[in-house]
């Protein structure tokens, strides 16, 4: 149970019971969602039931950061924002809205146009700019591991690299005066599948960074590529790794099933009582 609270919008959110956030993906190349089309109808009907299905944030990003994938402009990135956010934040004006860029000037842009609430980047500050848009607005901010790994490290060097890496940038986020940020192990990301393993098993060991644990687990290549199975077919595979993760600290599942990622919180909770 974390003890962390976040300032959103001059209210206070605790991470006593774990929070879902929903993937609104406005791309035409998202591996595994149901997809939301790019135009406002599509993104209000995802949202909608995202929401119904107790959803607490809504993570809307536009640009693809799947395997192999090639970012799009951030011109086209920010089209596809727009559409969607002011969708969103018309129709469902109380929903706490996250954007997932890694660029500063849209980061800043949904901020200060659209009131977004919190910014969600996958490149760990790569941006120079982004740790000045997130100390200026305040905005909470979630921080991804995101570095290719050496395939040889070991188990305990392996989590070294992460947590040092995480560190480093909490530390220059706390000196900018940031305080509300959570921590993203990045499954997936410059990481084998047997490091991402790894980092499951041992995801407890982010707590000395004492901040919420954000993870995305949801339909991973980690878990449908060694079943032989499609994106599609890896909802059992995701729901027992966050079960796992959830055991561990897990604050934050950011997910593609909102419906069975909130049953699988309000099962443990009942477990643990």
């Amino acid at each position: 149970m974390s003890q962390h609270l976040w300032n959103i919008r001059g209210e206070l959110v605790d991470f006593q019971t774990p929070k879902v956030m929903a993937i609104v993906n406005i791309t035409p190349d998202s591996f595994a969602c149901r997809c939301t089309s790019m135009d406002e109808a599509g993104v209000l009907s995802a949202v909608a039931l995202h929401l119904n299905e107790g959803a607490d944030i809504i993570d809307i990003g536009g640009c693809s950061t799947r395997p192999a994938s090639q970012p799009v402009e951030a011109a086209e990135e920010w089209r596809r924002l727009h559409i969607a956010l002011t969708a969103v934040k018309n129709a469902f004006p109380r929903a706490i809205v996250s954007v997932d860029t890694f660029r500063a000037e849209l980061a800043e842009r949904a901020i200060e146009e659209f009131g977004v609430d919190i910014i969600n980047d996958i490149s760990g500050l790569a941006d120079p700019k982004m740790l000045d848009v997130i100390a200026r607005t305040r905005v909470p901010y979630i921080l991804m591991h995101n570095e290719p790994l050496p395939t040889e490290l070991q188990e305990t060097d392996l989590m070294s690299r992460v947590i040092d890496f995480l560190a480093r940038r909490l530390d220059l986020l706390h000196e900018a005066g940031v305080r509300d940020v959570a921590v993203d192990p990045g499954f997936g990301f410059g990481k084998t599948i047997e490091q991402n393993h790894t980092i499951l098993r041992r995801l407890s060991d982010l707590r000395i960074l004492d901040a919420p644990i954000l993870v995305g687990l949801s339909r991973k290549s980690m878990f449908y590529k060694p079943l032989g199975i499609t994106p599609a077919e890896a909802l059992p595979a995701t729901l027992e790794a966050q079960r796992v993760a959830l055991r561990a600290g897990a604050d934050i599942l950011r997910a593609h099933d909102t419906a069975a990622a909130r049953d699988l919180i309000n099962n443990e909770k009942t477990t643990q009582l």
